[in-house]
């Protein structure tokens, strides 16, 4: 550090005007938006950023806004603190700062909050909170003030192209995002494959189609629990019961009303129809998690993509019963689908490839298992398309924080059964696109990872006095703080000797 720098907290150049603060929650803000034009509306902040618009405001002017929960505190490559300017609102999610005049500049307060350690300032398990009395206590440099303006000016000279750079690496990502669905939408309603069913009808022989494979496996199917209840009646040596086999639960038949016309040879069936067993996970908190102890793997919900993939990398370890692992390990081809999530994350859909035989699964997660009419990795591109997903938002039920996917608004859900023949060169088409995109999502992610490094190595530069020359005729920061709080008391003794006497009857 410069020795014309010093150490300060937070509360000795920050005035925290946190009384601006007043939640708002969604449904009054959307009844307050009725009728009002976008000119009448002001931004709403939340933790990490803009969550929607009011019809009126509580703050005005350039401020930082800092997470007080809900920010990514403990993650070094993501912002926690945010520059606003204009007329706005904020909530209660957010600490709204403001660096004090001629001592600490706004944006170089926000920028230094960016880089904190917040380890030693953020206290809960689940959702991290920083309170303002710790906040308060967090340590800042302040370096001159004129040195902070030449510090900002060299800042937005070097951050402006690299932010210009992730820019459009994002939009590189949200391309090959809008591709891969592109891919996954043609491919369960069919143009995916036209070709290869023109082809397959001039040199292929008769098939069997979607819905004699769905008629076929749903007979076998309630063959095998035919089969298994004599067997059960034999072992305990009765007679089958009169109607015994009108208990057999017939899986629900998809509502085809207003669906579109499917390809020759397909058929609409329901995820009921379809999926042969489902099971949801055990549960174990955090307390019973661990990196290195533990006889089991663990998958969670934050393993599973929306792209349909289970990241089995890094699992933490959890202790199982014999019998848990028997009931709960996975196996190459089952599908793990999250049933309680965010609204935007519930329903996320993983195939399972490769996994140790004493891998079990958090019990967010439900197991499905199929036995023929459908293989798993079309299953899996089906549920992780925008189509079905349309579907399933209908049957989403939320609350403020969480949103789930019942067993029995998800299984009535409508699905695709082409010919099995088809729905292999389904898969063998998508197979070989998708790692084309995966292959490019990853440069992006190296570009991305790169210039994360790169804006952490500029700001560390920056707050170690590296990024600008020093200039001797600076007021060194020491003098100006005390120069600032001497201004400030005799603003404030000027203005109680300034207020009119209180009256009294």
């Amino acid at each position: 550090m410069p020795d014309s720098w010093i150490e300060v907290k937070l509360e000795d150049v920050v005035e925290v005007r946190d009384f601006e603060r007043d939640p708002i929650n969604s449904t009054e803000r959307n009844q307050r938006l009725v009728g009002k034009s976008q000119s009448d509306l002001y931004p709403y902040y939340g933790a990490t950023g803009q969550v929607g618009w009011i019809d009126a405001y509580r703050s005005a002017g350039q401020q930082v806004l800092l997470g007080e929960d809900g920010a990514p505190f403990l993650d070094p490559n993501r912002d926690k603190a945010y520059l606003v300017d204009g007329r706005y609102w904020v909530n209660n999610h957010a600490h709204v700062l403001r660096g004090l005049d001629g001592l600490m500049e706004n944006r170089l307060l926000a920028h230094q909050l960016n880089i904190a350690d917040y380890q030693q300032f953020v206290s809960g398990s689940t959702r991290l909170k920083l309170t303002s009395a710790a906040m308060k206590r967090m340590p800042l440099l302040l370096p001159p003030f004129n040195e902070q303006t030449r510090i900002i000016e060299k800042l937005e000279e070097l951050l402006s192209d690299l932010d210009a750079g992730v820019a459009e690496l994002k939009a590189a990502q949200r391309k090959l995002a809008q591709y891969r669905q592109s891919l996954l939408k043609a491919a369960v309603e069919g143009t995916l494959t036209a070709d290869w069913r023109a082809a397959r009808a001039q040199t292929g022989g008769p098939q069997e189609t979607g819905a004699e494979l769905l008629q076929r496996i749903l007979t076998e199917r309630r063959a095998r629990w035919e089969a298994s209840q004599l067997t059960l009646f034999a072992e305990q040596g009765k007679a089958p019961p009169k109607n015994w086999q009108a208990k057999y639960k017939e899986p629900v038949a998809p509502k085809t009303a207003n669906l579109p016309v499917l390809p020759s040879g397909w058929v609409w069936g329901s995820l009921d129809q379809v999926v042969a067993e489902s099971l949801l996970g055990i549960d174990r908190g955090k307390e019973h998690q661990s990196l290195v102890d533990g006889n089991a793997s663990y998958i969670k919900m934050n393993n599973i993509s929306m792209e349909g993939s289970v990241d089995t990398s890094a699992l933490v370890r959890v202790d199982a019963s014999p019998e848990e692992i028997d009931r709960y390990s996975l196996a190459s081809g089952d599908l793990l689908f999250n049933t309680r999530n965010s609204r935007e994350l519930v329903g996320k859909t993983g195939m399972i490839q490769e996994v140790d035989p004493t891998t079990v699964y958090n019990n967010n997660l439900m197991r499905l298992r199929f036995d023929g009419s459908i293989t798993p990795a079309f299953a899996c591109h089906q549920m992780c398309s925008v189509v079905f997903r349309g579907r399933m938002e209908k049957v989403k039920k939320a609350t403020t924080s969480v949103a789930a996917v019942y067993a029995k608004d998800l299984f009535p859900l409508q699905v695709v059964v082409p010919p099995m023949e088809e729905q292999i060169a389904i898969d063998e088409m998508l197979v070989e696109f998708l790692r084309a995109v995966d292959q490019q999502e990853a440069t992006v992610q190296s570009g991305l990872r790169q210039s994360a490094a790169q804006r952490k190595n500029i700001l560390k530069a920056a707050f170690a006095g590296q990024l600008v020359p020093q200039d001797p005729n600076d007021e060194p920061a020491n003098a100006l703080l005390e120069r600032i709080r001497a201004e400030r008391a005799t603003s404030d003794t000027a203005s109680k000797r300034g207020r009119k006497p209180r009256t009294t009857a």
